[in-house]
């Protein structure tokens, strides 16, 4: 309700005694009778405040009073003529210079037959609100029963609320069509501030001074990397409630949407998983073919193989698979499983040139979401059916290759990698196998025996660069028991790891352990 409908009741007689025009559209939202000097106290913003003058004596009364019920947020103040028999002038003066508007209330006019009127009316309107809110989620919810994309609700919304709005993921990837373009600066800018902000909702600034308002799509204690996000126009802050209820009720049925298409990728989440183990163990065999059709890759056709870890975050494993499956979506998505490594591998069928400059402008975006730790990625070159053994093994090189990065979020292609790795990336199983054997076969051997891990210190401190300190911080053990680890891997394997040539020759052996011959030596 706003003041306009008061002085619109023509048997209240309620007339306006101040000059603000503007003062007819605030919206007053309960009553408040007083006649306290300073009421402040017990005004919660909003109200119509009612006053019979008992209080008033003097100027500098109206003052003290005008003052304490326009700081507190009050819409209006409504004074009675039957004290006085008129509206003081001071009374007048004072709202006036604090922007409060005062209404006066006839002798003949009860402050029951007011306060009856407004709760009358902003009963009805809540009444009214939820009917419409009712309405709308029904509409809402039949149109997605009868199979309308959830991009036609979000226009919908738009076009109804005369506001743009977009529904986004962590990685920027847009979900509804867009009203008007988002330039990827602005998403950027829409994906930082969803990932680094204290709590949701929140609000931020776009190209131009546009301001958007940002909610979060789903329940709240999810991994804000894996949520969906709707911004809208404008301040929150300053929504009116019917805006507000609007798009509230589109981010629940963006949540059910999100729901509906997670559970379709639980299904398929199996037979992924299986899929790149069994490419894995021998990608030749004719079930592996099969099971990577039946995950949705055409083993006949191009394909990338994409491999992404999460330093120090083994439980966050789930957080990359539905991260690479939003972001290879573009690509009409994949096979997306865990590896036998503790990385999470994706084959696509793509001959997209640009999909490691893709993998990089999304990803990146993840950097505001994962706190200290880092994202590493690898991607193979292009391969297909035949050679998908190959490109498994030039993700995983490229994959170790980004640990020599810094930033937060790394990604190295297969082109990237040393002519080293790429030449013995190619070479047959067999080949690769007696080297393997030539270079490492005593540290093996000792930790299949033992199982000391020594294997796995030697691959972080070769990853950090042979740096003692992240390695012993990676691992969460003690610089000494590093030390002495890497001094027994040399005694076993016969080599200086301070040597150029000797640390060449043990990584390129390391990063070479055909799959049949894994085991201890993850």
């Amino acid at each position: 309700m706003q003041v306009k409908d008061l002085l619109d009741a023509t048997h209240l007689g309620i007339r306006l005694l101040t000059s603000d025009a503007d003062a007819l559209s605030r919206t007053l939202r309960w009553t408040y009778t007083t006649d306290l000097l300073d009421p402040s106290r017990y005004i919660a913003g909003g109200e119509l405040v009612i006053t019979g003058l008992v209080w008033h004596h003097t100027p500098a009364d109206s003052e003290m009073f005008v003052r304490a019920v326009a700081a507190s947020g009050a819409s209006a103040l409504a004074a009675g003529e039957g004290l006085l028999g008129h509206i003081p002038s001071d009374l007048t003066d004072a709202c006036e210079r604090h922007g409060l508007p005062l209404l006066a209330v006839p002798e003949t006019v009860s402050f029951g037959d007011v306060t009856e009127f407004l709760v009358g009316r902003v009963t009805g309107d809540r009444i009214a609100s939820l009917n419409n809110s009712l309405v709308r989620q029904r509409q809402l919810l039949t149109a997605i029963a009868d199979g309308r994309a959830l991009d036609e609700l979000a226009l919908h919304v738009s076009r109804e609320t005369g506001r743009t709005c977009l529904i986004f993921t962590a990685t920027g990837r847009r979900l509804v069509a867009e009203v008007s373009a988002f330039s990827d600066a602005d998403v950027d800018t829409l994906t930082h501030a969803a990932l680094s902000c204290e709590r949701l909702p929140t609000t931020t600034t776009l190209s131009g001074d546009a301001v958007y308002s940002i909610f979060g799509i789903g329940p709240s204690l999810a991994q804000r990397t894996t949520r969906w996000f709707l911004a809208v126009a404008g301040d929150l802050d300053t929504f009116p409630p019917p805006i507000s209820d609007a798009f509230g009720q589109l981010a629940a049925i963006a949540a059910l949407d999100r729901a509906r298409r997670e559970e379709g990728r639980l299904v398929r989440r199996e037979i992924a998983d299986q899929a790149v183990a069994l490419i894995e163990a021998d990608s030749t065999s004719p079930e592996a073919s099969t099971r990577l059709r039946q995950a949705g890759v055409d083993p006949d056709r191009s394909l990338v193989v994409v491999r992404v870890v999460h330093t120090g975050r083994i439980d966050l494993r789930e957080m990359l698979r539905t991260v690479l499956s939003d972001t290879l979506t573009s690509f009409g998505g994949g096979c997306v499983g865990s590896s036998s490594h503790g990385d999470i591998v994706a084959i696509v069928n793509t001959d997209d040139p640009n999909i490691v400059e893709t993998l990089r402008t999304r990803l990146s975006r993840l950097g505001s979401g994962i706190g200290h730790s880092r994202l590493l990625v690898g991607v193979s070159s292009e391969a297909t059916g035949n050679t998908v053994d190959g490109a498994l093994r030039s993700a995983r090189y490229a994959l170790e290759m980004s640990r020599q990065g810094r930033g937060s979020v790394t990604v190295t292609a297969g082109s990237q990698l040393t002519s080293a790795v790429s030449m013995l990336s190619a070479l047959p199983d067999d080949v690769r196998r007696s080297f393997v054997e030539h270079v490492l076969a005593p540290l093996l051997e000792y930790d299949r025996r033992t199982d000391s891990g020594l294997t796995d210190t030697l691959r972080e401190f070769l990853a950090t660069g042979g740096s003692w300190n992240r390695t012993a911080e990676s691992l969460h053990v003690h610089l000494n028991t590093v030390r002495y680890r890497i001094k027994r891997v040399e005694e076993l394997l016969g080599r200086d790891l301070n040597s150029t040539e000797d640390r060449l020759d043990v990584y390129l052996a390391l990063n070479s352990i055909p799959r049949s011959s894994a085991t201890g030596a993850a």
